[in-house]
């Protein structure tokens, strides 16, 4: 097989054990890095995964590339969150400079408090949301037990929903860079919507009568 049709070819890109780490390396460091293409790693496997046959061993399986995925978010969240709990004083100051932030502070503990961490799912697909929020949860010195389990079924949601778009990919198109492709075009409109539903303001209670 000559390189062209080695980069032509997801099976071969993605065939051996090392896909594995690669993926988990790049979704745990995206906490710091968002522009890491980790869920197009996830993605790309997946498709690859979707069309395995017996005469292809070295493809990635589903089901340890979602595990990988999940874990490797889970984990990724939660050292961005004690980094950022035990930041001290310089990091609150730069937090407090940023209005982003400083907003994605206030809103998550409010959210945690009254148990609806459903915002950490959402920020989990929007760009950048997951760094934001879990810097955020670790200034905002948020206990473990408000934030680590709605972290962990944001990581479950994500690593689902990638490799979910993944297999379907493959299912209908094969294992091509446009089946790829367009199962990435999927979930970053994911992304949009749950930046959208984020910022939206909240309706205000109408006043007593």
């Amino acid at each position: 097989m000559n390189l062209l049709d080695s980069l032509g070819s997801l099976r071969s890109l993605t065939a051996g054990p090392w896909i594995y780490p690669v993926v988990a390396t790049s979704i745990l460091l995206d906490v710091f890095l968002p522009v890491l293409p980790s869920g197009f790693l996830v993605i790309t496997a997946a498709t690859a995964a979707a069309t395995a046959t017996a005469a292809t061993p070295d493809v990635p399986s589903l089901l340890p590339l979602l595990l990988c995925a999940a874990t490797a978010s889970v984990l990724g969240d939660f050292l961005a969150y004690r980094l950022a709990r035990r930041g001290g004083a310089r990091l609150d100051r730069a937090i407090a400079r940023s209005r982003r932030l400083s907003v994605a502070q206030e809103r998550l503990g409010t959210a945690l408090a009254r148990g609806g961490g459903l915002l950490v799912v959402l920020a989990r697909f929007a760009p950048a949301g997951r760094s934001v929020v879990s810097l955020g949860a670790g200034a905002a010195k948020r206990r473990v037990e408000e934030f680590l389990p709605w972290s962990a079924l944001a990581g479950v949601t994500w690593a689902s929903y990638s490799v979910g778009l993944g297999w379907l990919g493959g299912q209908w198109l094969g294992a091509t860079w446009f089946s790829a492709g367009v199962s990435t075009l999927a979930l970053f409109l994911a992304g949009g919507l749950a930046a959208y539903l984020i910022r939206r303001p909240a309706v205000a209670p109408a006043p007593a009568a």
